[in-house]
């Protein structure tokens, strides 16, 4: 082998381990789309939670906070994201985009429900059937609990869901359209349960103003999921780090505080019911 030659290879591998040093240096940082799923405190929390997945993951994490979940399906869709926790109904949508990473445990069970709520003095309303005629909050129109599953149980009544209320309007978070039936700003709306659940814990002040007129069978929890591209490597990493959670001692503070028990693989089976009702109401 010829000096130049040699020169040129020592050169080549000298470029490639500055290179590499580099990276070292500056990992590619893990971006992960949130949507406004907490309650209180978010950014104390999504703070502490960044700092927990940076150390185990050994690798800087970003936060990307949207208020809707049709924002957060186009961050996927673009692939300026890694990773998202969405809604049931957007995984079911983008199911040939996206690949479920974990699904949390509420109370022990990967599941939640919809729940019909209304205002506290309402002591007839049994139904979505009851509210005919009323002003209706939706939460946002991608969600599961909170818009697909009213119109599906009203679709199955035999009615049109977009004639049956007087009046809808969309408050783009389950906190809000909490708030808007305390406030008796709507006769009824659609809510996530676990939100319902968790706000009761923390300000029955407000849940008090509200009655669960109705509850649903169980739904898939809201799933977090990777992006299509994202290396098996990366997934496979940060599946381990979210379900180990509960073994350590700062991640079981994060699930305490997160009102969660932890997380697992799950199934996409667990989302079959949602794919029913999307086939069922058919208003996509």
């Amino acid at each position: 082998m010829s000096k130049i030659v040699k020169c040129l290879l020592i050169s080549l591998w000298f470029g490639l381990a500055c290179l590499g040093a580099q990276a070292g240096a500056n990992p590619q940082v893990i971006r992960f789309a949130m949507t406004p799923a907490f309650l209180h405190d978010q950014h104390a929390l999504l703070a502490e939670w960044r700092g927990y997945l940076e150390v185990r993951l050994k690798r800087p994490v970003e936060f990307v906070q949207r208020d809707r979940y049709r924002e957060t399906m186009d961050l996927l869709n673009q692939q300026k994201v890694e990773f998202a926790w969405l809604c049931d109904y957007p995984y079911v949508m983008l199911k040939d985009e996206v690949r479920l990473l974990a699904v949390a445990l509420n109370e022990g069970q990967p599941t939640y429900r919809s729940y019909l709520i209304v205002p506290a003095r309402d002591t007839r309303t049994t139904s979505v059937g009851d509210l005919q005629g009323a002003v209706f909050a939706y939460a946002d129109p991608y969600s599961n609990t909170g818009y697909l599953v009213p119109r599906f149980e009203i679709k199955r009544r035999g009615a049109n869901p977009a004639t049956f209320f007087k009046r809808t309007f969309f408050t783009w978070s389950h906190r809000k359209a909490i708030d808007a039936v305390a406030a008796g700003l709507s006769q009824g709306a659609a809510v996530d349960s676990y939100v319902w659940d968790v706000l009761n814990k923390v300000r029955p002040d407000i849940t008090a103003k509200t009655r669960i007129a109705w509850r649903s069978p169980d739904y898939g929890f809201p799933p977090m999921v990777a992006q299509k591209n994202v290396s098996e490597v990366d997934f496979l990493r940060m599946q381990s780090v979210l379900m180990d959670m509960k073994n350590n001692e700062q991640g079981r503070a994060l699930l305490t505080r997160l009102k969660l028990d932890g997380f697992i693989e799950g199934s996409p089976k667990l989302y079959d019911s949602v794919s029913e009702m999307m086939r069922l109401v058919d208003n996509r």
